[in-house]
């Protein structure tokens, strides 16, 4: 009688969600399917002490699940600490939805994945993320109240990500600041890896102060746009994370500061978009901080989004969101500041701040 081998890899296959490497006491993980509209999603929610979880809906063509559920459990993680370190009385959630966002995503598509956000009373907001455009917003806002970042015209916020950008603008400043003893970022080398709709927006500001901007995606054609558009060079090589730069600003998918580069990184400031960019907080923190390379945590100055968003449930205005998102430079500043006098990396100094509001508000409860 034939007996089957069971790998190591089998086991982690069939391991529960809860034995997930990036579970980290999620209050709440959603799975998402409907045969008619080809819609599989999941929607994390990991903390609502605060307030509602709001976060962002992602479309990707994940390798697999699992990759999907470990992107969900890390996305909604960072909102979490990325509303409390920024003052928002928000909770942190985050929405995947497996697919190619260019053939598969459908109106019918979006409008059942609204109908599941709605399912969940409230406890979960979504937005506008990667693979999604405000029009899509819109669409979910005909099926449920619990969504920001619809159109202008339908009375919300728009587009997050020139908001986004500017917030990252300011947090690179400040991190600048630190590094370089002056926030002029007049001549640093910048190199923006990923020029989407945040990453173009970054990179027009840094061209308007005169730094010298490489960019680098996969999408030739986005490329040649922006080097005509804001007069930045094209990176050609093949391995950016060893060139000498000033800045190195990742603006996709995470994880790209890891064990493959972060020996090769020249920079002295890492400050981007991307979220979840250290592939390991706690270990590659250190390292950086071993190697002197001054690192802005992402999920606080990426935060311009949600401000932006936030908006819509506060009923604030323009003037507003510019102000809350150029403080991110004063708490930048303090970050930075904290992290060197106690010894700590950046990335904790950060999520100690945010984290001791979230127990501030458990106590008054």
């Amino acid at each position: 009688m034939e007996t089957d081998v069971v790998q190591l890899s089998d086991l982690k296959k069939v391991a529960p969600v809860f034995g997930q490497t990036s579970f980290d006491d999620h209050e709440q993980v959603v799975f998402c399917n409907d045969k008619d509209t080809g819609l599989k999603a999941i929607i994390g929610i990991h903390n609502t002490v605060l307030g509602p979880a709001l976060g962002g809906t992602r479309m990707w063509q994940y390798t697999s699940e699992w990759d999907a559920l470990n992107d969900v459990l890390r996305l909604s993680r960072g909102m979490t600490f990325k509303s409390a370190i920024t003052g928002l009385n928000l909770g942190g959630g985050k929405a995947v939805i497996i697919g190619d966002a260019k053939t598969q995503k459908t109106p019918e598509l979006m409008i059942r994945f609204g109908e599941f956000v709605h399912s969940l009373g409230g406890k979960y907001i979504t937005a506008e993320d990667v693979g999604m455009k405000t029009e899509d917003m819109d669409l979910v806002r005909t099926v449920t109240p619990y969504v920001t970042g619809i159109s202008e015209e339908k009375g919300g916020a728009g587009n997050p990500s020139p908001i986004t950008a500017f917030g990252v603008f300011m947090g690179m400043k400040a991190a600048a600041k630190h590094a370089f003893g002056t926030d002029v970022l007049e001549d640093r080398v910048i190199y923006v890896q990923g020029i989407g709709n945040v990453g173009e927006a970054l990179v027009e500001h840094l061209s308007n102060e005169g730094a010298q901007v490489y960019v680098s995606d996969i999408n030739q054609d986005r490329l040649e746009e922006v080097r005509d558009k804001y007069g930045v060079n094209i990176y050609g090589g093949n391995n950016l994370y060893a060139e000498e730069m000033d800045i190195y600003a990742p603006c996709a998918l995470g994880a790209t500061v890891n064990d493959l580069t972060i020996d090769q990184l020249k920079a002295k400031v890492i400050a981007g978009a991307a979220n979840n960019q250290l592939e390991e907080e706690t270990r590659h923190g250190a390292i950086l901080r071993e190697k002197g390379i001054v690192y802005a945590p992402d999920f606080l100055i990426n935060a311009g989004g949600i401000i932006n968003v936030y908006a819509e449930l506060e009923n604030y205005g323009r003037q507003e969101i510019i102000r809350k998102t150029e403080n991110i430079y004063n708490t930048t500043l303090e970050i930075l500041s904290k992290a060197e006098r106690n010894d700590i990396t950046t990335h904790q100094a950060a999520l100690a701040i945010a984290t001791s509001r979230i127990e501030a508000r458990k106590k008054e409860k």
